[in-house]
């Protein structure tokens, strides 16, 4: 997808003029550095000191690193799934290829590369998530954990034809701040946990190429922040980045610079970019997760390095916690919000250990357990690893007594039933920054779930580039348990990352304690996204029938109405009229439900339809199936209401 002279102007549009001006400069540098890029300074006497504690690796569960081994023998075979493709090629990997469209990224000046542009890069997701490095910090972990040198030299093998292929400037892995950021981060863990083996010293500090690598990563990260209306996840990753690396790998002139800068950016950021409530002011949860992961790991380094932290970064990371341990359903899942690209901050278990649980097994061990929180069963190696070297700290701050549900600075509440169900409510601000990038359309959608499965379904994200139609949906209004007004969106798109207008909602009415006491938990909120209109919707679920009831009002003139309601994929459907039976299992026992939908309004079940996309569900990035999407159409004349009841059966 490239970028029309249109969307630069509606960019600019969204940017003050500090940013503008940074953004000017970062223009010039970037052509100073095309003629005479920088040179790093020579280095000598190098040491790594910042090793794990000794004991780390017996305390890691057997359970876990048997799961770490496995995952790591399949990458050591040349197997790997990224965003839904599957790779064979791992063994000897192209860090330019794209598995997905088959096409190479150009080399050549890296600020000149298209890499919004599918058609002249490929997927950009596909090339750059190899590049991150996180499947060697696997590897590494593996060989922490064995001793077996395959590992150790895999990665070191790896590394020499990624610092080969990849010079500094050149090509498509020295574009975005984020990339280098979380590369830095997997560099740190990799030479930590290759310690014990005889070629790490001369893979990392005794190597002039790799000494020029880690400095020009850093002397890039510190020239060229996200700013602004950009300063959201990404500017996080670059400090946390930028942070580590100048804490383990402390050989340079600027080290000292580059960590005390970092250090204030994270610290400003961590804040800027988290409500008071813990939770993260882009509403969009996978990156709730990435921002908690680079803030533990830049904690360890610091504390790894003696380095003082601000005492505002823990709090940040602990609030945030407390938050992500608060919405969890039944399943220690969280609510699926906004966009989410499957993105991490550090890796070290590898594919299918549990994100969330990991998450909240590490504030357990560093921060402590309150009573209300969920169990987290499993076992993950990253924990161990972070415990070892995160100091503790008295923070002397009051924590929630009791089971947060409403966190009214963010707008999200969750209302809780018996049986295990569980229900979102969005009343929200519409994203963070002025482009609100990673923003749905969503506002006033209901998510709920029933022991841990979707029943009324968010459906996700499934791309960013390339695929602008399936981008425009999962984003839409129509694609959310909400309400359209005129087939328009909440809220005014003006690119894949950029919003114009953002819908304003507010919650009148939380009251979540009703039904855990056995009565009725209520929820009512608003937004004016649709200008003349208002639309109003009150939830309540009550325990004794266990029933959610959904009412949906607006204020205004006469207009044309959509209503969905989108089935997750394990929800089985038959409509008749406007009552819907759903049906799924749970570990082999069948569930049922009743779906009574408004009668003013003509249903349809629509299914995996593409012209245009409905009914469909993306349970992680580039992956998409069929789903049920019921969709009611009508008017609202602003005098009826329309009420939709969900039972769930005994």
């Amino acid at each position: 997808m490239s970028m029309s002279a249109g969307w630069y102007l509606r960019r600019l549009s969204r940017m003050g003029p500090r940013e503008v001006g940074g953004r000017v400069s970062d223009t010039v540098r970037r052509r100073r550095w095309r003629s005479a890029p920088p040179d790093c300074p020579a280095v000598t006497g190098a040491r790594f000191t910042a090793v794990l504690p000794a004991g780390t690796i017996a305390a890691i569960p057997p359970d876990a690193a048997k799961h770490l081994v496995a995952e790591a023998d399949r990458l050591m075979a040349g197997h790997a799934e990224y965003f839904g493709v599957v790779r064979d090629d791992l063994a000897e990997p192209d860090w330019s290829y794209d598995p997905k469209t088959g096409r190479r990224a150009p080399s050549g000046y890296a600020f000149d590369v298209p890499y919004r542009n599918e058609d002249a890069v490929g997927d950009i997701k596909q090339i750059w998530e190899l590049s991150r490095h996180q499947y060697l910090t696997v590897l590494a972990a593996a060989h922490a954990v064995t001793g077996d040198e395959r590992y150790a030299e895999r990665v070191a093998e790896h590394l020499r034809s990624w610092w080969a292929a990849n010079p500094p400037l050149r090509g498509v892995h020295w574009i975005s701040g984020i990339e280098l950021g979380i590369r830095l981060l997997s560099w740190v863990w990799i030479r930590r946990l290759l310690d014990g083996w005889p070629g790490a010293a001369g893979l990392f500090e005794g190597n002039p190429v790799a000494l020029n690598q880690i400095w020009h990563h850093q002397r890039w990260l510190a020239a060229f922040p996200s700013r602004g209306s950009s300063a959201n996840n990404h500017v996080i990753a670059e400090a946390a980045g930028q942070f580590a690396a100048a804490c383990a790998f402390d050989w340079f002139p600027s080290s000292a610079r580059w960590r005390a800068d970092a250090l204030r950016s994270l610290e400003r950021h961590l804040r800027g970019n988290t409500f008071l409530s813990g939770l993260n002011r882009e509403l969009a949860t996978e990156y709730h997760g990435l921002v908690l992961e680079l803030g533990l790991a830049a904690v360890a380094e610091a504390d790894a390095a003696g380095v003082p932290v601000p005492r505002s970064v823990r709090l940040v990371l602990l609030r945030m916690t407390d938050a992500l341990a608060a919405v969890v359903d039944s399943r220690l899942r969280p609510p699926r919000q906004g966009d989410a690209d499957d993105g991490h901050g550090l890796v070290v278990d590898g594919a299918g250990t549990d994100r969330w649980a990991s998450l909240l097994a590490t504030g357990e061990a560093v921060f402590g357990r309150l009573d209300w929180w969920p169990a987290v069963t499993g076992a993950d190696v990253r924990t161990p690893l972070l415990d070892a070297l995160i100091k503790p700290t008295e923070l002397s701050v009051t924590r929630p007594a009791s089971r947060p549900a409403h966190f009214a600075d963010a707008g999200l509440t969750i209302l809780r039933g018996p049986e295990e169900i569980w229900c979102r409510c969005d009343g929200g601000p519409h994203g963070f920054l002025s482009i609100a990038a990673h923003a749905h359309a969503d506002a006033l959608s209901v998510e709920v779930r029933h022991d841990g499965v979707d029943v009324l379904a968010d459906p996700g994200t499934f791309c960013y580039h390339g695929q602008p139609e399936w981008r425009r949906y999962f984003r839409s209004t129509l694609g959310h348990n909400t309400l359209q007004l005129d087939g328009g969106d909440q809220s005014v798109s003006g690119g894949p990352f950029l919003w114009t207008r953002h819908a304003r909602s507010r919650v009148l009415v939380a009251d979540a304690s009703g039904a855990l006491g056995g009565g009725t938990a209520r929820w009512c909120a608003e937004h004016d996204g649709y200008r003349d209109s208002v639309h109003r919707r009150r939830v309540e679920l009550t325990a004794a029938s266990r029933e959610l009831r959904v009412v949906d009002e607006v204020r205004g003139p006469r207009r044309a109405v959509r209503l969905a309601f989108h089935l997750g994929p394990a929800i089985t459907a038959d409509l008749a009229g406007n009552r819907a039976l759903l049906t799924w299992a749970v570990d082999g026992e069948d569930r049922s439900a009743a779906l009574d939908l408004p009668g003013q309004l003509s249903w349809r079940a629509h299914r995996g339809e593409t012209g245009p996309p409905l009914g469909w569900y993306s349970a992680g990035f580039g992956r998409k199936e069929p789903t049920t999407t019921l969709v009611g159409t009508g008017f609202a004349d602003g005098v009826r209401g329309f009420t939709t009841v969900l039972r769930f059966h005994g």
